[in-house]
C-alpha cells in the first residue's frame, strides 16, 4: 500500500487511538485517491448496467446509488462498487485496482448497446470525511451541506470549483466522500483541516472498516466466494429486478435456502489472528479469518476479527491459532456508542 500525505500527517501528529477517535466522535479527513471512477453514457446505459449487476439500477433515481456485485456467468464475483445516477450519466464507484478489470467486463458485454464507458483514473479524485462533527466542519470549511439519505449525493461549489458529496452507507459513524479534480483536492483539504478535521491513516481507516464489518475485495470477498456466503444481500442482491449476468447461480442458491457458510464477525480472546488462519473446531477446519483487528475502547483494547464460518459450527467452541472466537454480529456491539481513547 502507497503512503499518502495523510498517512505521512497522522503517524507524525497522533497516535492511532487517537485516529480511531476522531473517526468515530470528531472529524477525521482522510485520502481516497485509491478509489476509480469509471462514467457510462449513451441512451441504453441504464437498461445495460441493470443487466450487468447484482442491484437495481433501473429504478435507481437521479441523485442515488447502490451497492452492487459484478459476477461472471458461473455467479462467482468479479468485483463489488457502487453505482450512481447522476442524471445523463452513471458513474461507478470502485477500487483502482479493479477499474481496468471493471472497465473491461463491460466493454466485452457492449455489443449492439448504445452505451459509452469511460475511465476517469486520474481526472477524478476522492477524500473522505468522517465522525459525528462532519457536517460541522464541513460547514466551516464553505460546504453547507444539504441533508441526504445513504448513497445520496449533491453536486455543490466551492471556490468556484465543481465537486460531488457522497453520503456513504456505513454503519456506525457518519461517513461522506468528496470527489473532485485532482487540482483541487490539496486546497480543499487544507480547509477541512483549518476548519478542524484531522487526518487519519489507512492503518485507522482500516480499524473502522473491520469495526464496521465492512468487507473489503480481495480481503474478505473473493472470486471464489458467492454472493450470499458474503453477507451483503442487503446492500447488493436485488431478487426482483430482473435477470443479469450470473442471476441463474444466484437464483440457484436462493432456492435451495441458506449456503453453508456465511461472512459474520468473530470476538477475539487471545493473540490477534492473521488473514487466512483457519478457524476450527474439534479439530476441524470450519471457517477462515479474513481481517482482524486491535480496536482501541476506553474500556481496554477489544480484539475483533472478520471472516467465514460454517453455519452448523456457529455456536461451538472456535478457535484460530492460539485464540479462542466467538461469533458475533457487526458493527460490533459498543465500538460506536461510548467514547474512544
Amino acid at each position: 500500500m502507497s503512503t499518502t500525505l495523510d498517512d505521512k500527517l497522522a503517524s507524525g501528529l497522533d497516535s492511532l487511538a487517537s485516529q480511531f477517535a476522531a473517526l468515530v466522535s470528531g472529524c477525521a479527513v482522510y485520502d481516497l485517491s485509491s478509489r476509480g471512477h469509471i462514467v457510462l453514457t449513451g441512451g441504453d446505459r441504464v437498461r445495460w448496467l441493470n443487466g450487468m449487476v447484482t442491484n437495481n439500477i433501473r429504478d435507481l433515481a437521479v441523485g442515488q446509488g447502490v451497492y452492487a456485485f459484478l459476477l461472471n456467468p458461473q455467479g462467482r464475483i468479479l468485483a463489488d462498487f457502487y453505482a450512481y445516477n447522476r442524471g445523463e450519466s452513471l458513474m461507478v464507484d470502485v477500487d483502482q485496482a479493479l477499474a481496468e478489470k471493471v472497465a473491461a467486463t463491460f466493454d466485452h458485454y457492449i455489443i449492439m448497446d448504445d452505451v459509452d464507458v469511460s475511465n476517469l483514473s486520474g481526472q477524478v479524485t476522492a477524500m473522505g470525511l468522517a465522525g459525528g462533527k462532519s457536517r460541522d466542519i464541513l460547514r466551516a470549511a464553505g460546504l453547507d451541506l444539504p441533508a441526504l439519505m445513504p448513497l445520496q449525493f449533491a453536486e455543490m461549489s466551492w471556490q468556484g470549483a465543481g465537486l460531488t458529496i457522497v453520503r456513504c452507507d456505513h454503519p456506525g459513524v457518519e461517513r461522506f466522500e468528496i470527489w473532485l479534480a485532482p487540482a483541487n483536492a490539496a486546497a480543499l483539504r487544507g480547509a477541512l483541516l483549518e476548519a478542524g478535521a484531522q487526518p487519519v491513516s489507512a492503518d485507522a481507516l482500516d480499524l473502522l472498516r473491520v469495526a464496521s464489518g465492512i468487507p473489503r475485495y480481495g480481503q474478505d470477498i473473493r472470486e471464489r466466494d458467492l454472493p450470499q456466503e458474503t453477507g451483503q444481500q442487503p446492500r447488493a442482491l436485488n431478487f426482483t429486478k430482473g435477470c443479469y449476468v450470473g442471476q441463474e447461480i444466484v437464483e440457484r442458491i436462493r432456492s435451495r435456502g441458506n449456503v453453508h457458510r456465511r461472512f459474520t464477525g468473530f470476538l477475539v480472546d487471545g493473540p490477534l489472528p492473521l488473514p487466512a488462519t483457519k478457524v476450527t473446531t474439534e479439530g476441524k477446519d470450519v471457517g477462515e479469518i479474513t481481517s482482524a483487528a486491535s480496536l482501541p475502547l476506553v474500556r481496554g483494547e477489544q480484539r475483533v476479527a472478520l471472516g467465514y464460518i460454517r453455519r452448523e459450527a456457529e455456536k461451538k467452541a472456535l478457535q484460530a491459532g492460539e485464540s479462542k472466537l466467538v461469533v458475533a454480529e457487526t458493527p460490533f456491539a459498543g465500538v460506536f456508542h461510548e467514547e474512544t481513547l
